[in-house]
């Protein structure tokens, strides 16, 4: 079996720009996601570590803060993950497309299910990331509830 030339190539390279670009998309998100489960993170530790010496009426407030706090770290690993599955997803289709064509083989069927993989699990990422930011408005909230006094 020959090798391809470079001029077969170039087909090849040009349906790779597309997964390539949204490994760097999957990054900058990945970027965002890690930065807000550090702050989660580092928020809960200071609250952790306010708990022991406040009055008894304040640490039920602390602690269902640090309740949400914990349910959003799951969360944003939960996004953190999946994101990271959707870039790998994309890394094996790439690398897929150019065995495929190195090796002239015919796999339209797996290049277009680990397409799929990857989209879900993107979308499911970004749901996941949607209701982190929901939980975190959750959290303002018990912060605030004396100053909102019956507003929602």
């Amino acid at each position: 079996m020959p090798l391809p030339s470079v001029a077969q190539l170039i087909p090849v390279l040009q349906t790779a720009i597309g997964p390539t670009i949204l490994i760097s998309g999957v990054g900058l998100l990945l970027l965002t996601m890690t930065s807000r489960l550090g702050r989660a993170i580092d928020r809960a530790r200071l609250l952790a570590k306010e708990l022991p010496g406040v009055a008894e009426t304040e640490r039920a407030k602390i602690s269902a803060q640090l309740q949400v706090l914990w349910r959003r770290a799951r969360l944003i690993r939960l996004a953190i993950a999946l994101a990271a599955m959707s870039a790998l997803a994309a890394a094996i289709l790439i690398i897929l497309l150019f065995l495929t064509a190195l090796w002239q083989m015919e796999t339209a069927w797996l290049i277009g299910a680990i397409f799929i993989v990857c989209m879900l699990c993107l979308s499911g990422s970004l749901v996941v990331f949607i209701h982190d930011v929901n939980q975190s408005l959750a959290a303002l909230k018990l912060e605030l509830a004396p100053d909102l006094g019956s507003t929602q």
